[in-house]
């Protein structure tokens, strides 16, 4: 049975933390400011090895392909030390076998998901123009064991909403996924509340 744990769920209008990390398709390190002149930006936290992500992964690269317009950059936060398969050879992988358009960058440290309170894979934290979060929850209601299809509705009409200068509705679901893979010992204080 996968352990399930949902999103922080962190305070609506909170400004994007800063991020300087190093894409593994790519190896260019990959910044906020480099987004400075998209109408919004979507930080997914996910990783290779997760179910939960692995359910979803072709929606979150169909994501990457509809909305051109929108920053979007995918970060995997897991120990390396505990989950070698969320090593950046296994991302780069995953991210070329996907068609991922958007940068895929390695959290090593771990610092760029506790900035931004991720708790689970997937976790997803979508920024307006002025880079304040308006969204922060569930991509659909579909679970790897469910039988509802997977759509991306939730966040996609966020982000329709963020591409049209509209608000996203604020009732919001928290994402659930399997918990960040923390470096033992690390565990973030907001981490344990989030288990469902």
């Amino acid at each position: 049975m996968m352990a399930k744990t949902a999103s922080t769920m962190l305070a609506l209008g909170t400004a994007a933390p800063d991020f300087a990390l190093p894409d593994v398709v790519s190896g260019r390190t990959v910044q906020l400011a480099d987004f400075s002149d998209r109408a919004g930006l979507l930080v997914m936290f996910i990783c290779q090895h997760c179910p939960f992500v692995k359910h979803v992964e072709e929606e979150l690269a169909a994501i990457g392909r509809d909305y051109l317009d929108l920053g979007i950059v995918a970060i995997s936060p897991n120990s390396l030390e505990t989950h070698p398969q969320d090593g950046p050879e296994q991302l780069k992988a995953q991210a070329e076998r996907l068609g991922f358009t958007f940068p895929y960058c390695l959290d090593e440290t771990q610092a760029i998901a506790k900035a931004y309170t991720a708790a689970c894979t997937p976790d997803f934290f979508l920024f307006d123009r002025d880079r304040r979060l308006v969204y922060r929850g569930q991509l659909d209601d579909s679970r790897p064991s469910s039988d509802r299809p997977v759509t991306g509705a939730d966040l996609r009409a966020a982000i329709t909403a963020v591409l049209t200068g509209d608000a996203p509705s604020a009732d919001q679901k928290p994402s659930i996924g399997c918990n960040i893979k923390w470096h033992p010992g690390q565990e973030p204080d907001y981490y344990g509340a989030q288990l469902v």
